[in-house]
């Protein structure tokens, strides 16, 4: 291939992946800034199910620094959508059609923006033919910043991420999550809580999809596995996973797509025994 013909495909990839970066942070810095501000709390599909008008605010954000470089570019963002699993999975299925389509979660983890618990972050993953080719995940807490673009590495603080080396679930240190859902995805992640804990070294929940998926990436955790999730809570964090050497499927072990709503990312070594006591817990959604 000559140069000349290599110079589109960097030019327009790496600026895709300037926007993306340059809108999370942004966004982030802003919704930093409001921590301690949230007067009005909404909810959305549940009681649980928190939405504050930064997470508003920070979605408009993003919607314009994206469409000022993309204006023909499609979005789909969690603010944009109706609660509930049967209207985003309608919103995927529109937005699938489109060439380029941005999936943003503007705030993941607002229920812990709004306590001031210092876990949450900025999504931003962009799909070409539903196929995720730049993932962003910034978090403001810890001004950390996580960079995917396929085929090219993931990186955080400009260090090039590889996932943990556990081999056994005994040795693994594995994230899961309680939802918002608590009638039909609750009950399983309770399932696999109550598997899976006596199986590893430990558990944690901090209570944002995205920042587990980053840290599933750069090897602080061994795997992450929650039933329930949104296209925008996993598409930027599933990359980022995947170019570390890690594996992203569904929890019976299918390979990700932007459909796939119950997770497990791994270290690709306990991936298989994860699954497995899930399948056995019947904690898999997908029974």
């Amino acid at each position: 291939m000559s140069e000349k013909e290599k110079v589109p495909y960097v030019v327009t990839s790496k600026s895709y992946t300037a926007v993306a970066i340059n809108a999370a942070s942004k966004a982030g810095e802003w919704i930093k800034s409001r921590l301690g501000t949230v007067s009005e709390l909404g909810t959305k599909y549940s009681p649980q199910d928190l939405v504050t008008e930064v997470d508003k605010g920070a979605e408009q954000m993003i919607r314009r620094l994206i469409l000022t470089h993309f204006p023909d570019h499609a979005i789909l963002g969690e603010e944009g959508v109706e609660p509930g699993p049967e209207a985003s999975a309608r919103a995927l299925k529109e937005a699938a059609e489109e060439e380029y389509l941005w999936i943003v979660d503007p705030v993941d983890g607002t229920t812990n923006f709004v306590h001031g618990f210092p876990f949450y972050s900025v999504s931003i993953a962009l799909a070409h033919k539903g196929e995720v080719i730049v993932g962003v995940i910034y978090d403001p807490s810890r001004d950390e910043l996580f960079v995917a673009e396929k085929g090219k590495g993931a990186y955080v603080h400009g260090n090039r991420m590889t996932v943990s080396g556990e081999e056994t679930l005994a040795q693994s240190l594995v994230a899961v999550g309680f939802p918002a859902d608590t009638t039909f995805a609750l009950p399983l992640n309770m399932a696999a809580v109550q598997a899976l804990a006596p199986q590893v070294r430990n558990l944690r929940a901090g209570g944002s999809a995205a920042i587990h998926l980053a840290y599933v990436a750069a090897g602080r955790l061994s795997a992450y596995t929650e039933v329930g999730l949104k296209p925008w809570d996993i598409a930027a964090g599933a990359l980022l996973v995947a170019e570390s050497g890690g594996k992203v499927t569904d929890t019976i072990g299918t390979p990700y797509t932007l459909a796939v709503n119950h997770i497990v990312a791994s270290n690709g070594k306990i991936h298989e025994a994860l699954t497995d006591v899930l399948k056995e817990a019947k904690a898999t959604g997908l029974e």
